[in-house]
C-alpha cells in the first residue's frame, strides 16, 4: 500500500523489519549456465554433446534452427557451448563486484535440451554442468561472497525423457500415470505444454506428485533448500495456480525460514500476495518502455505506478523481481536502440521499488534478438572501465546501496504532467530521495509538490548525478530537465554553529 507521507513516523517498525529481510530490494544476477563461462576442459566435455546435440565454439552465435520431429525439439535447443557450475564459481567475484545480492541460475537439473526446462530428473544435476559436489561448492562459495542462491523451479511440466513418464506410458499399472494427463485425445498419448511433445504437463492435483515436488521432507523443493539454496523462481507460475503456489511457498518456508519464492506471473502483478513472496514484475519495466517510447506521459505513468503499488502492496512489490530482459525476450540493447533510453531504463530499474534483475551480459550492452539469439555466450571481452553501460549500472547500484530508501523504502509517484517524479523514503529526513525523469526528447520544466512533510522550506536538494542544487520551498520544487534525463535529489541538511531546524525531526 502507499503510506501517506504525513504518517511516515508511524512506519518506523515496518521499515526496520524490511531492512532485516534480505529478500526486499535485492539485486539479482541471472546466469544461463551453458553460456556463461567457456569450458577449460573443452575436449573432455565433448562426450556430453553427441548427436543429435551439437557442440559449438565459444565465439559462435546462436541461430534459429529447424524442428527435429524425431527429437521433438528445435535444433537450436540442442546447441551447446559447454559452460558449467565450476565456470560460474570462477566468476563470483565479478558478479559480486557489480553489487548483486542474489545469484539466480536457470535450470540446472538433468535435461535433454540446453535450456533444461524439460527435466529428466529434478534431483540430478545435469552431468554437463557438473556434480552435486560441484553444486554444493558453488552454493558455499556464493554464500561466502555474501550473496544468496535462487534456483529455477520448473514444476508445471517436465521432459518426455523422464523415467516417470516413460514408466507411465509403458505400464498400465504404473503409479506414475496419475502424474500426467494421459489419454487417446492427445496425439502423443499425453498432454504436452503449449501442445508440443517434449514437455508433458504435470497433473499437480495428484498427492503423490505433490509429495515428490514439494510436500515431502526430501521433495525437490526441500531437497535443494536443505543443500543450502535460498529460494526458488517458479517457471510459468500462473499455470500452477494460486492454490498449489501457496502450498509450494509454505513448504519452502517450512524447510528454510526466510527463503524466497518468486513466481513468473505474466499479467498485471496483483492478487498473488497470498500465494507467493514476490513475482515477476514485468509491469513496471514495460510501462517504462511505453513511457520512453512516447506512448504514455510521465504523469500518467506515475499514476499507474501508484495504482500498481497499492494493488500489490509495497512489501510484495519489494520482493518482486523487475525484469527488463531475460532469456525469453530480446536483449535490452535491441529493444531500446537509443542509448539514452537504455540508460533511463537502467536508472529506473534501480530506483523504482522492487528487486532489479540483470540478465547476464546485458550489463555490458550485449546484443541479441529473440530466442535463441538472446542466449549468446557471455562477452567477457566487453568487461572493463571503458564500458559505459557497465559503469552506468554500477553507479546506480552504488546509489542504491548507499541510500536505504531506494532499496526498501516506500514509494509515492507525484502529480506531474510530462515528467515522471516519485519519492522513495524510510520516513527519515536524511534518507529522503526524489527521482525525476524526463522521458521526452525536449527540455521540460515543471513545478510539483514533493509531499515530504519533514522537509522544511528553503531547503536545498542536491542531484546525486550532477551535484546541481535545486531550492524547494513550501513543499514545491521547480526542476528544469534536459531531454531524456534523470535526476536523483537528496536533501542538504546543514548545521550552523551547532544549530539545525531538524534537531527534533528524524
Amino acid at each position: 500500500m502507499i503510506v501517506p507521507v504525513v504518517a511516515m513516523t508511524a512506519i518506523a517498525s515496518s521499515i526496520e523489519s524490511r531492512a532485516k529481510d534480505w529478500r526486499n530490494g535485492a539485486i539479482i544476477y541471472q546466469v544461463f549456465v551453458d553460456r556463461f563461462v567457456a569450458p577449460t576442459n573443452r575436449e573432455q566435455k565433448a562426450k556430453y554433446f553427441t548427436s543429435p546435440r551439437c557442440y559449438m565454439k565459444w565465439d559462435d552465435l546462436p541461430k534459429a534452427g529447424k524442428f527435429d520431429a524425431k527429437a521433438g525439439v528445435w535444433t537450436h535447443e540442442l546447441d551447446f557451448w559447454g559452460g558449467d557450475l565450476k565456470g560460474v564459481e570462477s566468476k563470483l567475484d565479478y558478479i559480486k563486484s557489480l553489487g548483486a545480492d542474489i545469484l539466480y541460475l536457470n535450470p540446472i537439473h538433468e535435461a535433454f535440451t540446453n535450456h533444461k526446462y524439460d527435466a529428466i530428473d529434478y534431483k540430478k544435476i545435469d552431468p554437463a554442468f557438473g556434480t552435486e559436489q560441484d553444486f554444493e561448492r558453488l552454493v558455499k562459495s556464493t554464500h561466502k561472497s555474501g550473496m544468496k542462491v535462487v534456483l529455477d523451479g520448473v514444476f508445471n511440466h517436465m521432459g518426455r525423457r523422464s523415467p516417470y513418464l516413460q514408466d507411465a506410458l509403458a505400464n498400465p499399472k504404473s503409479s506414475y500415470r496419475k502424474w500426467f494427463f494421459l489419454g487417446k485425445e492427445y496425439a502423443s498419448g499425453y498432454k504436452g505444454w503449449l501442445g508440443g511433445t517434449n514437455m508433458p504437463v504435470l497433473h499437480l492435483e495428484d498427492e503423490g506428485l505433490q509429495k515428490y515436488i514439494w510436500g515431502g521432507s526430501d521433495s525437490v523443493v526441500q531437497h535443494y533448500l536443505n543443500l543450502g539454496v535460498d529460494g526458488w523462481r517458479l517457471d510459468v507460475a500462473y499455470e500452477i495456480g494460486p492454490k498449489w503456489l501457496s502450498e509450494i511457498t509454505k513448504a519452502a518456508h517450512k524447510a528454510k525460514k526466510g527463503s524466497l519464492v518468486v513466481g513468473e506471473i505474466l499479467g498485471y502483478p496483483a492478487g498473488w500476495q497470498a500465494s507467493l513472496d514476490g513475482q515477476y514484475n514485468l509491469f513496471a519495466p514495460t510501462l517504462a518502455m511505453e513511457m520512453l517510447g512516447g506512448k504514455v506521459d510521465g504523469g500518467r505513468a506515475g499514476a499507474m505506478l501508484n495504482d500498481y503499488v497499492a494493488d500489490a502492496g509495497i512489501d510484495h512489490v519489494l520482493k518482486s523481481w523487475m525484469v527488463a530482459d531475460n532469456h525469453d525476450t530480446p536483449r535490452l540493447t535491441n529493444m531500446l536502440p537509443d542509448a539514452r533510453d537504455r540508460n533511463l531504463m537502467w536508472a529506473l530499474m534501480f530506483t523504482l521499488p522492487g528487486s532489479p534483475t540483470i540478465y547476464y551480459g546485458s550489463e555490458l550492452g550485449m546484443e541479441g534478438g529473440g530466442d535463441p539469439e538472446n542466449r549468446a555466450p557471455m562477452r567477457w571481452d566487453l568487461v572493463g572501465p571503458k564500458n559505459e553501460t557497465q559503469q552506468w549500472i554500477k553507479k546506480f547500484i552504488a546509489f542504491r546501496k548507499s541510500h536505504p530508501s531506494l532499496k526498501y523504502g516506500d514509494f509515492q509517484a507525484l502529480k506531474t504532467e510530462k515528467l515522471l517524479a516519485f519519492t522513495r523514503t524510510t520516513g527519515k529526513l536524511r534518507e529522503n530521495v526524489i527521482v525525476v525523469v524526463n522521458p521526452t526528447a525536449k527540455k521540460v520544466t515543471e513545478t510539483f509538490a514533493h509531499r515530504l512533510g519533514n522537509l522544511m522550506s528553503w531547503e536545498e536538494m542536491r542531484d546525486m548525478l550532477s551535484d546541481e542544487k535545486v531550492l524547494q520551498r513550501s513543499g514545491l520544487m521547480t526542476v528544469e530537465m534536459p531531454p531524456k534525463s534523470i535526476r536523483i535529489f537528496t536533501p542538504i541538511v546543514t548545521r550552523t554553529n551547532g544549530f539545525s531546524p531538524y534537531d527534533r525531526i528524524r
